[in-house]
C-alpha cells in the first residue's frame, strides 16, 4: 500500500524535474539572441551533479521541448547525445564527489568543445552521407562553426569558473536528505 508520504515524495521528484526542466528551456530562450552563448552546459551540468539521475531525465524533457518548439533535423540527434551527456558526466562526477574548479571546468570545456565535433560529424553524416571525402566535408562544415564554438567554449569556461559551485552549494541545501542517497 502507498502512504501519504510515498505520495509527496514522488510529487516532490515530479516537480524538481519539472522545474529544472523549464529552467533549461526559458535559460536556453532567454540567450537564444546571442548567438552560443548559453546557460545549458551549465544547468544540465549542475543538474547531473546535484540531482543526478533526475538531471539526467529533466535534460531529456528540454530536448523534447525543443523539439516541440523547433521541429525535427539533425541537430535533434546532437541534443539527444551531447547533453545527455553532459548531465551524465556531471552525475558521475557528484556521485565521486570531484571538487576540484579546475577539473569541473575543464570538463565543462572539453564536453562544449565536443558539441562542435559532435554536431560536425552528425550533419556531415546524415545530411551528406558517408561516401567518400567524409573528413573533408567534416573539415568544411566544422570550420563553418568555429567562431561560434570558440564563443560557446569561452562562455563556459567562464560560467564553470565562476558560478557551478555556487549553483551547486544553493541547490545542495534544497535536496532533501532522503533524496541524496537515491541519487
Amino acid at each position: 500500500m502507498v502512504n501519504k508520504q510515498t505520495h509527496r515524495d514522488r510529487a516532490l521528484k515530479l516537480a524538481l524535474i519539472a522545474v529544472m526542466s523549464a529552467t533549461l528551456e526559458v535559460g536556453k530562450l532567454a540567450l537564444s539572441f546571442i548567438p552560443n552563448v548559453e546557460i545549458v552546459t551549465l544547468l544540465c551540468g549542475v543538474y547531473g551533479y546535484v540531482f543526478g539521475i533526475y538531471g539526467i531525465i529533466a535534460t531529456y524533457i528540454f530536448v523534447g521541448l525543443e523539439t516541440l518548439i523547433w521541429g525535427i533535423n539533425t541537430w535533434v540527434v546532437t541534443y539527444l547525445i551531447h547533453w545527455g551527456c553532459v548531465a551524465l558526466v556531471f552525475m558521475l562526477l557528484g556521485k565521486f564527489k570531484i571538487k576540484n574548479r579546475l577539473i569541473i571546468t575543464a570538463t565543462a570545456v572539453v564536453l562544449t568543445a565536443m558539441f562542435g565535433v559532435l554536431s560536425s560529424l552528425i550533419d556531415t553524416g546524415l545530411l551528406t552521407g558517408f561516401w567518400n571525402n567524409f573528413w573533408k566535408r567534416f573539415a568544411i562544415i566544422y570550420a563553418r562553426g568555429f567562431a561560434f564554438y570558440i564563443v560557446e567554449i569561452v562562455c563556459n569556461l567562464l560560467l564553470f569558473l565562476i558560478v557551478f559551485q555556487p549553483l551547486v552549494n544553493i541547490l545542495s541545501k534544497i535536496l532533501p536528505d532522503k533524496f541524496k542517497s537515491h541519487l
